[in-house]
């Protein structure tokens, strides 16, 4: 069962969420919080494996939640996907340098929000291609100087070449359409760059891919 804690202080979006999610074989709703401060407090508690957040909350916003819980080893394999009402491109850079693994917009289709729960349990990145662009543009403007990491060194040529085609936004299959192996090869290289730096999942790659300067978006 995928565990999942709904953050969100309208509580008429929770019992929504709630109730679409709970009807899913594979699904549970294990908690409800209507602040950020509740968020990290039942993310503690009950180490969910997706957390819903909503931007706008009382006491705590979404966003300093999010840094909180993502710094926190013992909630290491607690997904954080933020709620929004509409896709901000501040939200998006400053969320993900704070550990969210992606972003839906409120109003998704139920399948998608199904869909959404399932692939960041699996450890996939919920990023549109809308902001995927957009995610690229903002590195191009406020990371013209990357500073250069030495973990990087730990990685072999292989796994620098599979991190950048994460950082294109590339799943496994079309990584492994791309270089002409597996996807099972293609997964593999990609879970060990991830434990090699320390990331949460795929978009903490793609943060560090251009943070480091290992990928510059060069169509820009």
């Amino acid at each position: 069962m995928i565990k999942v804690l709904l953050a969100d202080d309208q509580v008429l979006v929770r019992a929504g969420f709630r109730a679409l999610l709970d009807a899913q074989p594979d699904i549970e709703v294990v908690g409800e919080a209507g602040d950020g401060h509740e968020a990290v407090e039942q993310a503690r508690r009950l180490r969910p494996d997706v957390l819903l957040m909503d931007v706008r909350m009382p006491r705590l916003d979404g966003l300093a939640a999010t840094r909180q819980i993502a710094a926190e080893d013992r909630l290491s394999g607690t997904r954080i996907v933020i709620l929004t009402t509409f896709e901000l491109d501040e939200y998006v850079f400053e969320a993900l340098r704070g550990g969210a693994s992606g972003f839906l917009v409120k109003d998704t289709e139920p399948v998608e929000l199904i869909h959404a729960v399932r692939a960041v349990a699996a450890g996939d990145a919920l990023l549109s291609p809308g902001v995927t662009r957009r995610l690229i543009a903002e590195f191009a403007t406020r990371a013209r100087k990357p500073v250069p990491d030495v973990r990087l060194n730990a990685l072999t040529d292989r796994e620098r070449e599979v991190m950048a085609l994460v950082a294109e936004g590339l799943t496994n299959e079309e990584i492994a359409e791309r270089l002409v192996v597996s996807p099972a090869t293609a997964k593999t290289h990609v879970s060990r760059a991830m434990v090699k730096l320390g990331a949460r999942d795929r978009a903490q790659l793609v943060v560090f891919a251009y943070e480091s300067g290992l990928v510059r978006p060069g169509w820009l």
